[in-house]
């Protein structure tokens, strides 16, 4: 199994969240083949309407690897030259699926059973994949989560905290303001305020940030705004009971509802002896499996810092070196079975 050759063929099936089957389809076939000739066992796990996980899984699983198939917009296709391989989805997550596969190859060669694959959909956007997946567990003891953190052990990520910030207004000509009542206006010092919060810092996470991530709302320049709303994105590093009163006091104030629309922990992950750690400020599905499928791991090629972006791409060198690090994880946990702190 080629991963330089298989990231690509993953990267040019557009694969947006909500749009997977391209991918499913095409790792289907792959992942039977692996099954077939290592007397494996596949499945489809149906996660929403038209959407499927894949696991596959030889003897009886002890140790998951598992990633996401989804990847955020807009769609590009693959290039690549001598250093790194580039696309939608070339660090997050396609050259993990990859590096992935071929650890799989590479320990069935050695005869090393006992670990399964699992790829979901839906991570990107409300983690459709993970829930489904959590439902249905298979009794793996440890789950190897792939997503881009430069081949270092994740000793903790922030969590999520999604709001809708929904806003109704009344029309009126913009010649005669008094006649309406502005939802951009009072979007716009709903947003003011919850922006002035003050976000809580934690030793270990950092600081928790905002990202205000979409404002629409409006007809025209002339016609006062009947309605108006928001995206707004939390990365959290504690317990988020006050900024959620926090949030719906800003609300109230100005007569806006804010909509909780995702929540997702920040977690605290154990290490692996042998292996160098980091900690990293993106929110992954691990909460949501909530230990279904066994005691997490966060692990992964590439660079967060070019996930999402027009430039995303990964190295040909950490691909490789995930191939050996997923393979050895593996025997490691299934020969020793601890984790560290």
């Amino acid at each position: 199994m080629d991963p330089f050759a298989l990231t690509r063929a993953l990267i040019d099936l557009d694969s947006t969240t909500g749009h997977e089957q391209p991918v499913v389809e095409f790792l289907f076939g792959q992942l039977s083949s692996l099954a077939e000739g290592y007397q494996g066992r596949i499945e489809r796990m149906n996660a929403a309407p038209g959407r499927d996980n894949l696991l596959v899984y030889f003897g009886s699983p002890t140790v998951t690897l598992s990633t996401h198939m989804d990847t955020v917009p807009p769609y590009f296709p693959s290039r690549e030259d001598d250093s790194h391989l580039y696309g939608r989805g070339a660090c997050d997550a396609k050259g993990i699926i990859a590096a992935m596969m071929t650890a799989a190859e590479k320990l069935l060669v050695a005869g090393t059973r006992d670990f399964a694959l699992l790829f979901v959909v839906g991570e990107e956007r409300d983690s459709a994949g993970a829930i489904a997946a959590a439902a249905t567990p298979r009794g793996s003891r440890f789950l190897v989560n792939g997503e881009p953190t430069e081949n270092r052990l994740a000793l903790g990520s922030k969590g999520t905290l999604r709001y809708e910030v929904v806003v109704h207004g009344k029309l009126a000509h913009s010649a005669y303001p008094e006649l309406g009542h502005s939802a951009i206006h009072a979007l716009l010092d709903a947003l003011s305020d919850i922006r002035a919060i003050k976000l809580p810092d934690d030793e270990l996470l950092g600081p928790s940030t905002l990202n205000v991530g979409t404002v629409s709302g409006g007809r025209a320049p002339n016609v006062v705004a009947d309605e108006a709303r928001a995206e707004i994105m939390f990365r959290l590093v504690t317990d988020p009971t006050e900024l959620r009163a926090a949030v719906a006091r800003a609300a109230a104030a100005h007569g806006v509802e804010a909509r909780e629309v995702l929540f997702n922990p920040a977690v605290r992950l154990a290490s692996l002896e042998g292996f160098p750690t980091t900690v990293v400020a993106f929110t992954t599905d691990i909460p949501t499996f909530n230990g279904a499928w066994g005691e997490p791991l966060l692990i992964g090629p590439g660079s967060i810092h070019v996930a999402h972006t027009a430039e995303e791409r990964i190295s040909r060198k950490e691909l490789t070196e995930a191939v050996d690090i997923y393979a050895r994880m593996v025997r490691q946990l299934l020969t020793a079975g601890v984790l560290v702190g």
